[in-house]
């Protein structure tokens, strides 16, 4: 009976003692980022779900993809993990993959099961591949039967994406592989009216043909409203990000405090270079033709800019254009309040309001702009790694 009652006892502190041996979100994600395989074995071992999701990214597999880290995701998938299952935006493995330029782990994916095509109107994997330039990676996903002409939640097509943000390889080959040029989203928008809101004309006249482009050339700059584009998180940002992230996943918050506000301030300083470079608008003063009666197809249209120093007006903007300034400057002042409220916090001793208003800041800051998507996620993450794109 002795024997029995120490067994049961034993069995009983065994329990709860193994349940504390797995990770939380935070935890998990730190060590699968870091590719701790060894860490991820053990608590499999210990009895972690294999679909277990971490903070922002998603489970196993979805972090080894967006890492391109195959030897976790056969790990993962080895003790029955989901290949096809979503995260809380929506998103599979392979579209993390995909946006990551992550080829061989792509062809990962593919090769065991992937879905390429999603049902309805969802976010695919050859949009993020479009949107990020990787023209690798898109060329694989069609050879392998990706809907070229997919449309994204809101009716957005993978060319639309390669127009928007200036990835002329990848538009060219979406073209020649027959990407349609007439879907309009659920914004009115099309392929060639992205590529001439966000200038990017030598994708604009492939889309158009010379023809068509010339007249929209002609068009007034405002009538293609104006550009709001994502800024890149400068790298050293990225790194700083991280590092807070991992130090307030164990516990380090002073350190964690600190690191935020350095990451803020990098981004800072990269947004006001970055709009200093940027120069002024050059105005379109005219285009010059070429063409042969017998030769149509070879017609061409170039484009003559004023440079500000030939005394050429920049071209009005309307409402459309006061109604974005107004809302990007209402953007940095949320920004502003979070930055100072933060600062506030962690002056009074507040150390877990202060990181959580630097967290809020950070996911502002790094905010891609309108997003068509239900959650900012693709959305504004405050992870120091996720970059969702949904615009």
């Amino acid at each position: 009976m002795r024997i029995l009652s120490f067994l049961l006892m034993l069995l009983i502190t065994a329990a709860p003692l193994r349940a504390a041996t797995l990770p939380d979100a935070a935890r998990f994600s730190v060590a699968i980022e870091s590719g701790d395989l060894a860490r991820a074995r053990e608590w499999l071992d210990a009895g972690l779900d294999p679909d277990f999701e971490g903070k922002l990214i998603g489970t196993g597999v979805m972090i080894g993809a967006w890492e391109g880290n195959v030897p976790m995701m056969e790990l993962f998938v080895a003790r029955g993990a989901d290949i096809n299952k979503t995260n809380a935006f929506g998103e599979q493995a392979l579209l993390h993959a995909a946006w990551k330029g992550k080829l061989a782990a792509v062809r990962w994916l593919v090769e065991r099961g992937a879905r390429l095509n999603r049902q309805g109107k969802e976010w695919a994997a050859l949009h993020y591949a479009a949107f990020a330039g990787h023209e690798e990676v898109v060329r694989y996903l069609l050879e392998r039967g990706a809907d070229i002409d997919a449309l994204s939640t809101n009716g957005s097509t993978p060319l639309m994406m390669a127009a928007r943000e200036g990835k002329h390889a990848v538009a060219k080959a979406l073209l020649t592989a027959g990407a349609r040029r007439d879907i309009v989203n659920e914004r009115g928008d099309d392929a060639l009216r992205w590529a001439m809101r966000y200038n990017n004309l030598q994708i604009a006249q492939e889309i158009a043909g010379s023809e068509k482009f010339a007249v929209a050339a002609a068009a007034p700059v405002a009538s293609w409203n104006v550009p709001v584009r994502s800024q890149p998180v400068p790298d050293r940002a990225e790194l700083l990000l991280a590092q807070a992230h991992k130090m307030e996943a164990v516990g380090r918050r002073d350190d964690a405090l600190k690191l935020y506000r350095a990451a803020l301030v990098a981004i800072r300083q990269a947004e006001a270079v970055a709009k200093k470079a940027a120069g002024p608008v050059r105005a379109v003063t005219g285009m010059v033709i070429s063409a042969r009666r017998d030769k149509v197809a070879a017609q061409t249209a170039t484009l003559s800019y004023a440079t500000p120093a030939a005394g050429v007006e920049k071209p009005a903007v309307g409402a459309g254009a006061t109604a974005n300034r107004a809302s990007a400057a209402s953007a940095d002042s949320v920004v502003d309040d979070l930055f100072r409220r933060a600062r506030e916090f962690e002056a009074a001793g507040r150390r877990k309001e202060a990181l959580q208003t630097y967290r809020q800041a950070a996911a502002a800051l790094r905010s891609p702009g309108p997003s068509s998507s239900p959650s900012p996620s693709p959305s504004a993450s405050a992870s120091p790694q996720y970059s969702p794109i949904h615009p």
